[in-house]
Protein backbone atom coordinates (compact mmCIF):
# COMPACT_ATOMS: atom_id res chain seq x y z
CA UNK A 1 0.00 0.00 0.00
CA UNK A 2 1.27 3.03 -1.08
CA UNK A 3 1.12 6.99 0.34
CA UNK A 4 -1.79 9.06 -1.87
CA UNK A 5 -2.48 12.99 -2.05
CA UNK A 6 -6.24 13.23 -2.71
CA UNK A 7 -7.65 16.44 -3.72
CA UNK A 8 -11.03 17.57 -4.45
CA UNK A 9 -11.17 20.14 -7.46
CA UNK A 10 -12.88 23.49 -7.24
CA UNK A 11 -12.24 25.46 -4.49
CA UNK A 12 -9.38 23.00 -3.55
CA UNK A 13 -7.01 23.19 -6.58
CA UNK A 14 -8.88 26.08 -8.07
CA UNK A 15 -10.94 29.21 -6.47
CA UNK A 16 -13.83 28.63 -8.70
CA UNK A 17 -16.61 29.47 -6.25
CA UNK A 18 -17.20 32.56 -7.37
CA UNK A 19 -18.11 32.18 -10.87
CA UNK A 20 -20.03 28.39 -10.13
CA UNK A 21 -22.50 31.09 -8.01
CA UNK A 22 -22.75 33.77 -10.59
CA UNK A 23 -23.54 30.90 -13.08
CA UNK A 24 -26.32 29.72 -10.70
CA UNK A 25 -27.86 33.21 -9.79
CA UNK A 26 -28.47 33.67 -13.78
CA UNK A 27 -29.71 30.59 -13.92
CA UNK A 28 -32.47 31.01 -11.44
CA UNK A 29 -33.03 34.58 -11.43
CA UNK A 30 -34.51 33.54 -15.12
CA UNK A 31 -36.66 31.55 -13.65
CA UNK A 32 -37.61 34.27 -10.38
CA UNK A 33 -35.59 32.95 -8.03
CA UNK A 34 -32.74 35.17 -6.37
CA UNK A 35 -30.01 33.56 -4.72
CA UNK A 36 -26.64 35.56 -3.66
CA UNK A 37 -23.10 34.61 -2.55
CA UNK A 38 -24.35 33.76 0.82
CA UNK A 39 -26.98 31.26 -0.30
CA UNK A 40 -25.00 29.59 -2.71
CA UNK A 41 -22.59 28.90 0.26
CA UNK A 42 -24.70 28.11 2.80
CA UNK A 43 -27.04 26.12 0.41
CA UNK A 44 -25.55 24.64 -2.53
CA UNK A 45 -21.74 24.40 -1.86
CA UNK A 46 -20.05 21.30 -2.55
CA UNK A 47 -24.00 19.13 -3.59
CA UNK A 48 -24.29 17.81 -6.55
CA UNK A 49 -26.11 20.16 -9.31
CA UNK A 50 -28.91 17.43 -9.85
CA UNK A 51 -29.87 17.48 -6.20
CA UNK A 52 -29.43 21.55 -6.11
CA UNK A 53 -32.26 21.82 -9.36
CA UNK A 54 -33.99 19.13 -8.02
CA UNK A 55 -34.67 21.48 -5.01
CA UNK A 56 -35.35 25.15 -6.60
CA UNK A 57 -36.82 23.82 -10.01
CA UNK A 58 -38.62 20.80 -9.28
CA UNK A 59 -40.59 20.96 -12.18
CA UNK A 60 -38.14 20.83 -14.76
CA UNK A 61 -35.68 18.59 -15.52
CA UNK A 62 -32.55 18.68 -12.98
CA UNK A 63 -30.20 16.76 -15.06
CA UNK A 64 -30.70 19.01 -18.23
CA UNK A 65 -30.13 21.89 -15.84
CA UNK A 66 -27.42 20.41 -14.41
CA UNK A 67 -25.88 20.11 -17.99
CA UNK A 68 -26.89 23.50 -19.03
CA UNK A 69 -25.38 24.92 -16.08
CA UNK A 70 -21.81 23.18 -16.13
CA UNK A 71 -21.61 24.19 -20.12
CA UNK A 72 -21.98 28.02 -18.94
CA UNK A 73 -19.34 27.40 -16.33
CA UNK A 74 -16.92 25.77 -18.27
CA UNK A 75 -17.55 28.74 -21.40
CA UNK A 76 -16.93 31.59 -19.04
CA UNK A 77 -13.64 29.59 -17.10
CA UNK A 78 -11.91 30.13 -20.40
CA UNK A 79 -8.46 28.74 -20.94
CA UNK A 80 -5.36 29.62 -18.70
CA UNK A 81 -6.15 29.57 -14.59
CA UNK A 82 -3.79 29.66 -11.69
CA UNK A 83 -3.73 26.87 -9.18
CA UNK A 84 -4.38 27.93 -5.70
CA UNK A 85 -1.20 28.94 -4.02
CA UNK A 86 1.41 26.31 -3.43
CA UNK A 87 -0.32 23.34 -5.20
CA UNK A 88 1.98 22.88 -7.72
CA UNK A 89 4.97 22.97 -5.41
CA UNK A 90 3.05 20.07 -3.63
CA UNK A 91 2.29 18.25 -6.74
CA UNK A 92 6.43 18.82 -7.33
CA UNK A 93 6.88 17.02 -4.25
CA UNK A 94 4.80 14.60 -4.59
CA UNK A 95 6.72 13.35 -7.75
CA UNK A 96 9.71 13.47 -5.56
CA UNK A 97 8.10 11.26 -3.01
CA UNK A 98 6.77 9.10 -5.24
CA UNK A 99 3.26 9.77 -3.64
CA UNK A 100 0.18 9.00 -6.18
CA UNK A 101 -2.35 11.53 -6.75
CA UNK A 102 -5.75 11.84 -7.44
CA UNK A 103 -8.60 14.16 -8.02
CA UNK A 104 -11.83 13.17 -6.47
CA UNK A 105 -14.94 15.49 -7.40
CA UNK A 106 -18.52 16.26 -7.78
CA UNK A 107 -18.14 17.58 -10.71
CA UNK A 108 -19.11 16.29 -14.13
CA UNK A 109 -16.22 14.14 -15.97
CA UNK A 110 -16.29 17.34 -18.66
CA UNK A 111 -15.54 20.08 -16.00
CA UNK A 112 -12.74 17.71 -14.48
CA UNK A 113 -11.04 17.42 -17.49
CA UNK A 114 -11.48 21.18 -18.62
CA UNK A 115 -10.43 22.20 -15.39
CA UNK A 116 -7.43 20.41 -14.58
CA UNK A 117 -6.45 21.33 -18.43
CA UNK A 118 -6.60 24.87 -17.93
CA UNK A 119 -4.69 24.66 -14.58
CA UNK A 120 -1.87 23.22 -17.11
CA UNK A 121 -1.83 20.22 -13.91
CA UNK A 122 -4.02 17.08 -16.11
CA UNK A 123 -1.00 14.99 -16.82
CA UNK A 124 0.05 15.29 -13.00
CA UNK A 125 -3.10 14.00 -11.58
CA UNK A 126 -2.79 10.05 -12.08
CA UNK A 127 -6.77 9.50 -11.61
CA UNK A 128 -10.01 11.96 -11.58
CA UNK A 129 -12.94 10.02 -9.55
CA UNK A 130 -16.27 11.30 -10.60
CA UNK A 131 -18.77 11.81 -8.11
CA UNK A 132 -21.30 10.97 -10.10
CA UNK A 133 -20.11 8.02 -11.69
CA UNK A 134 -19.69 6.00 -8.26
CA UNK A 135 -22.29 4.43 -6.41
CA UNK A 136 -23.45 7.36 -4.61
CA UNK A 137 -21.48 10.74 -4.65
CA UNK A 138 -20.25 13.25 -1.78
CA UNK A 139 -20.60 13.41 1.35
CA UNK A 140 -20.99 9.29 0.75
CA UNK A 141 -17.31 7.83 1.06
CA UNK A 142 -17.76 6.01 -2.27
CA UNK A 143 -15.67 8.36 -4.14
CA UNK A 144 -12.70 8.39 -2.09
CA UNK A 145 -12.79 4.97 -1.50
CA UNK A 146 -12.65 4.30 -5.22
CA UNK A 147 -9.93 7.12 -5.52
CA UNK A 148 -8.00 4.85 -3.05
CA UNK A 149 -8.49 1.45 -4.69
CA UNK A 150 -7.39 2.94 -7.93
CA UNK A 151 -4.17 4.19 -6.10
CA UNK A 152 -3.61 1.09 -4.54
CA UNK A 153 -3.42 3.64 -1.44
CA UNK A 154 -3.48 3.34 2.34
CA UNK A 155 -5.61 5.77 3.82
CA UNK A 156 -4.25 5.77 7.20
CA UNK A 157 -0.54 6.48 4.93
CA UNK A 158 -2.57 9.37 2.49
CA UNK A 159 -4.25 12.84 2.40
CA UNK A 160 -7.16 13.92 1.49
CA UNK A 161 -7.87 17.98 0.25
CA UNK A 162 -11.42 19.54 0.67
CA UNK A 163 -13.38 22.73 0.88
CA UNK A 164 -16.51 21.65 1.74
CA UNK A 165 -18.54 20.12 4.38
CA UNK A 166 -19.55 17.31 2.29
CA UNK A 167 -16.42 16.42 0.66
CA UNK A 168 -14.67 16.22 4.33
CA UNK A 169 -17.21 13.75 5.49
CA UNK A 170 -16.74 11.64 2.32
CA UNK A 171 -13.34 11.75 2.57
CA UNK A 172 -13.52 11.20 6.55
CA UNK A 173 -15.77 8.13 6.13
CA UNK A 174 -12.88 6.55 3.85
CA UNK A 175 -10.57 6.60 6.23
CA UNK A 176 -8.70 9.79 5.23
CA UNK A 177 -7.04 12.38 7.39
CA UNK A 178 -8.19 15.63 5.67
CA UNK A 179 -6.56 18.95 5.64
CA UNK A 180 -9.82 21.94 5.46
CA UNK A 181 -8.82 24.43 2.75
CA UNK A 182 -10.44 27.85 3.64
CA UNK A 183 -11.08 29.50 -0.07
CA UNK A 184 -14.79 29.63 0.99
CA UNK A 185 -15.29 28.35 4.87
CA UNK A 186 -14.05 29.47 7.87
CA UNK A 187 -11.91 27.16 10.21
CA UNK A 188 -14.68 26.71 12.57
CA UNK A 189 -17.12 25.04 9.86
CA UNK A 190 -14.35 22.49 8.00
CA UNK A 191 -13.56 21.55 11.35
CA UNK A 192 -16.81 20.51 12.34
CA UNK A 193 -17.50 18.70 9.37
CA UNK A 194 -14.27 16.45 10.59
CA UNK A 195 -11.09 18.24 9.33
CA UNK A 196 -8.04 17.91 11.25
CA UNK A 197 -6.75 20.74 9.99
CA UNK A 198 -7.40 23.83 8.20
CA UNK A 199 -5.75 25.78 6.18
CA UNK A 200 -5.77 29.24 3.90
CA UNK A 201 -3.85 27.75 0.77
CA UNK A 202 -1.04 24.94 -0.09
CA UNK A 203 1.62 27.63 1.60
CA UNK A 204 0.19 27.70 5.16
CA UNK A 205 3.23 26.27 7.60
CA UNK A 206 -0.27 24.59 9.09
CA UNK A 207 0.35 22.10 6.27
CA UNK A 208 3.92 21.12 7.51
CA UNK A 209 3.25 18.99 10.43
CA UNK A 210 1.16 16.52 8.18
CA UNK A 211 3.45 15.98 5.31
CA UNK A 212 6.23 15.67 7.05
CA UNK A 213 5.02 12.26 8.56
CA UNK A 214 3.78 11.20 5.01
CA UNK A 215 7.79 11.47 4.38
CA UNK A 216 8.83 9.43 7.42
CA UNK A 217 6.88 6.36 6.52
CA UNK A 218 8.25 7.08 2.69
CA UNK A 219 11.57 6.66 3.94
Amino acid sequence: MTTALLFDLDGTLIDSDPLHSAVFADMFAARGVTIDFDYYRTHMHGRLNVDIFGDLCPDEDAVALSRAKESEYRRRLGPGHPTLPGALALLDLADAQGWRTAVVTNAPRINGEVVLKALGIADRIETLVIGEECVRGKPDPAPYAEGLRRLGADPARSLAFEDSPAGIRSAVAAGLKTIGIRTLLDDAALRAAGATATITDYTDPALVPYLDPLKLQAG
